[in-house]
């Protein structure tokens, strides 16, 4: 048993570790390729993240959806360029949004050089991705255009928020289902698509990360309230500071509601104050950490991490179905 890339996937068979291995490399290459410019500055830009590392969870599903067909069919590893290259473009347009100091245990872009380039770098890749997909197909420009077009109302719906009498809980799992789960459903679709893999086999790994993408999501919301910065690369409470609502704070103002306990309804009140303030922002992690509400949250990532695992049911039994079965366990691993 060996362990592929910094998100821990064990794979059991020699033959596989070495594809995804290579694919993966292959992917890392073109990452770097695809972000250089005429311009020193925009490549030093565009290639602050991906130098940083990552997880490559998006890519890693491509090369393994793409075990189902050919894996080293022309299109493969470009496609998981083009799903990595929009999600890294987000993350500069998240970092602005947000506000945030750190991505990936480095300086955020916009920390470092400001919200107009941050924001135009994440252009800039969005681009570059464009120039790629071109190359793939009609069908490939289609399908990243519905997810790129879901991706965006679900940020809009999360910058809005629920419209009155909608349950905020279950907006919130609509928002990230755009955000998060749409592109992880691409990868999906496309590793299995771009292989010549059969529509059925295309159908599943596309729910399969939809659901994937949604627990991997709530996994990032207990982890900004439970981890360390070392652990998650990322200042803890981020997204507490900026009063964005993450599942355990949901959960939390809902049980407050509907119990009025005096402890819950003090914690909502903290919430609700001014967390910039570092002693404020320190207690209201701290009570969060030990509150039910991050519990639940938890046991809600493993239910649509056991929903992701499920939906593979159907396919043949090998090396490929375990290792996207283990990815499962180890979405449920990162929330504790």
């Amino acid at each position: 048993m060996t362990v592929v890339g910094p998100f821990g996937l064990s794979v059991r068979d020699q033959a596989l570790e070495a594809d995804v291995q290579t694919g993966l490399a292959a992917v890392e290459a073109g990452l770097l390729d695809a972000t250089k410019s005429e311009v020193p500055f925009i490549t030093e830009a565009a290639q602050h993240l991906i130098r940083a590392g990552g997880k490559r969870f998006r890519p890693l599903i491509v090369m393994l959806a793409a075990q189902f067909g050919d894996p080293y069919a022309p299109g493969v590893v470009p496609s998981a360029v083009v799903v990595e290259l929009t999600h890294l473009a987000t993350l500069y347009h998240d970092d602005v949004m947000d506000e945030a100091d750190v991505r990936r245990g480095v300086d955020s872009a916009n920390a470092r050089w400001g919200n107009s380039v941050a924001v135009l770098t994440g252009d800039f890749l969005f681009a570059r991705a464009s120039h790629i997909l071109a190359d793939l197909g009609p069908e490939a420009v289609r399908i990243q255009a519905e997810a790129f077009e879901r991706l965006v109302t679900g940020q809009i719906l999360e910058t809005a928020g629920p419209r009155d009498g909608r349950d905020p809980v279950d907006h919130y799992l609509d928002v990230l289902s755009g955000k998060t789960g749409s592109l992880v459903a691409v990868s999906g679709r496309f590793g299995a698509m771009m292989s010549g893999a059969d529509e059925s086999v295309v159908d599943i790994l596309t729910q399969y990360g939809e659901r994937l993408g949604t627990a991997f999501q709530l996994a990032d919301d207990v982890l900004d309230i439970a981890s360390d910065s070392h652990e998650s690369g990322k200042t803890p409470g981020t997204d507490l500071r900026e009063g964005i609502p993450t599942l355990p704070v949901l959960h939390l103002r809902a049980q407050a509601a509907r119990e009025g306990r005096p402890e819950d309804l003090e914690l909502v009140a903290l919430l609700d104050g001014d967390l910039s303030d570092d002693a404020r922002h320190a207690e209201a992690l701290r009570r969060l950490r030990v509150h039910p509400a991050l519990e639940q949250a938890r046991r809600d990532t493993v239910r649509y991490a056991e929903e992701a695992r499920a939906t593979l049911a159907p396919l043949p039994s090998g090396y490929a179905k375990s290792a996207l079965e283990e990815l499962c366990d180890a979405v449920v691993h990162r929330a504790g």
